[in-house]
């Protein structure tokens, strides 16, 4: 006599594939998250490194000789840059777009703070007030910037007895957990000079 069902050895070859195919698949799904979590992070990392060349590369390029004024009224130099051993690095004027009155300028810095390469922007050329930051590279060890003059020698930082003198380019190297030694190399001011 024939009954209809499954056996008991039938029901266990049968729950014992479905476990493996289902075990299978948890690996799957996991090992899926795991490389979308390290685009993510790897993305990000390349984001910052073009971020970082993006912005600063365009004030450089952008960088103008017009000296500002400190909240004091004291006269500062239009480009003054340290060769990465105190929090400030640089700071300099920049031009860049038309406010419907003519070309605006902006005075903007970089910094070092907490391990964080941050960009400094501030709301007036000459004075006082607060810069906003935006942090460019997280996990930074060390930063290191030379300046190239007229004459092609490489300085390893810009005070130029001329307040008003650029540089004609700037080396920045960046040590950081993420992305180890970069190198970057920007021309500063646009105009022919």
């Amino acid at each position: 006599m024939r009954r209809n069902g499954f056996t008991l050895v039938e029901m266990l070859v049968a729950l014992s594939i479905f476990g493996m195919i289902t075990a299978a698949g948890v690996t799957l799904l996991t090992l899926t998250a795991r490389t979308q979590q390290t685009s993510d992070r790897l993305l990000e990392e390349v984001s910052e490194l073009r971020r970082t060349k993006a912005l600063l590369g365009a004030d450089l390029a952008l960088a103008v000789a017009r000296p500002w004024r400190d909240r004091d009224g004291r006269p500062r130099r239009a480009f003054a840059g340290g060769g990465g051993e105190a929090p400030d690095l640089l700071i300099l004027v920049r031009g860049g777009w038309d406010s419907g009155d003519g070309p605006r300028l902006q005075r903007v810095g970089y910094r070092l703070s907490g391990g964080q390469l941050q960009r400094l922007g501030f709301v007036h050329v000459d004075g006082g007030g607060e810069a906003v930051a935006a942090t460019l590279i997280d996990g930074v060890g060390a930063v290191r910037l030379r300046y190239r003059d007229e004459d092609g020698r490489w300085m390893p930082n810009w005070a130029h007895s001329d307040s008003g003198r650029l540089p004609r380019a700037v080396e920045l190297v960046i040590r950081s957990e993420a992305h180890g030694l970069v190198r970057m190399v920007f021309p500063v001011g646009g105009e022919a000079r």
